[in-house]
């Protein structure tokens, strides 16, 4: 792939000066023997990397999907995905050192001795608790941070559309694993399968669907640069949002009566369950009259399915079999690979 020509390998003296400063306890900034662009930056890594700290459900199952999980020292924000992680990846996912249920602490990260973190803005990164790219690379790890959450210069997430934010993150940390081959499989498979989505029949006028992250005074939800963005439009739908510039986003209820969406899709994490969610759709003034709320078109996923990773096409499929058994698209051959449904 194209994407591959962007990793290139630094000096082999730049690797053995990092490996001469760690032995002899050295403050250093971090450094590797593998130049990769990320979010625009060309960035040093190790590789393979050996302790990798890494950061949610969707990170971890990238990780789990190269096969590198023997290559992790540590994971946090497992628990909410760890059963559709297991689901697809099997007992991998109970073999994890899970050190926080939520997003980690710097001390925490640092704690572990990692020499890679995996983690996003908003994914992990934070600057309230210097927790930052920045800070862990001049402590000696080597940040990765999600393509999809990288930021613009107006400080707002999204540079690229989500399907080449995902090739971008399986060729990076293929190629920092040391696991090129495998991210190799998994971008064509994951093209082998859009290839089929994209041929299926298309409805004269797309249905809008709205994605319901969660809700109080505002509604939280996703535009053109996060990833449910390309998996409703894979699946043959209009994202409701797709003219916000972001990727996740907090619009007002206004904004979801506007859309009067033919079909409502649910991100499924606390704190909020799907019911109470259903709950306050339908009994919320001038949201119960919505057409997706009096028909009930409801489609709940996990969390890691709807969040930037390998698991965006399994979503694709399952809204797209969802959208044809609401007639609100053509039938098609398209057969999801998997079943997430939550409720």
């Amino acid at each position: 792939m194209k994407q591959l020509s962007r990793i290139v390998a630094a000096t082999a003296l730049a690797g053995a000066l990092a490996g001469a400063l760690a032995a002899c306890g050295t403050p250093h900034t971090a450094t590797g023997n593998l130049t990769v662009r990320n979010c625009g930056t060309d960035a040093a890594f190790p590789s393979p990397a050996q302790r990798m700290f890494v950061n949610d459900g969707n990170l971890i199952s990238t990780v789990l999907a190269l096969g590198a999980q023997d290559q992790v020292v540590a994971v946090s924000s497992l628990k909410r995905d760890a059963g559709t992680l297991r689901r697809h990846y099997g007992d991998a996912v109970d073999k994890l050192n899970s050190v926080a249920p939520d997003y980690p602490s710097r001390e925490t990260v640092l704690a572990q001795r990692p020499d890679v973190m995996v983690a996003g803005w908003n994914y992990g990164y934070s600057e309230a608790g210097n927790l930052t790219p920045d800070s862990l690379r001049a402590a000696g790890v080597a940040p990765y941070v999600l393509t999809e959450s990288c930021r613009r210069p107006d400080g707002e997430r999204g540079i690229t559309d989500a399907w080449t934010a995902l090739h971008t993150d399986l060729t990076d940390l293929g190629a920092i694993t040391g696991r090129t081959d495998r991210a190799t499989a998994l971008t064509a498979d994951l093209d082998r399968r859009l290839t089929v989505l994209r041929a299926a029949p298309q409805p004269e006028h797309r249905p809008t669907v709205f994605l319901f992250d969660s809700a109080s005074d505002t509604v939280f939800s996703s535009g053109k640069y996060g990833a449910p963005q390309a998996i409703l439009d894979s699946a043959g739908a209009r994202n409701a949002l797709d003219d916000v510039a972001g990727t996740w986003t907090a619009v007002s209820w206004e904004r979801l009566v506007a859309a009067d969406p033919d079909a409502i899709v649910f991100v499924d994490y606390p704190p909020q369950s799907f019911q109470q969610k259903v709950d306050l759709l339908r009994s919320k003034p001038g949201i119960q009259n919505l057409r997706a709320v009096t028909q009930s078109r409801f489609l709940n996923l996990p969390y890691a399915l709807w969040t930037s990773g390998p698991l965006n096409i399994d979503a694709a499929e399952q809204v797209r079999a969802q959208l044809e058994r609401w007639n609100l698209v053509p039938a098609s051959g398209v057969r999801p690979e998997s079943d997430d449904t939550a409720r």
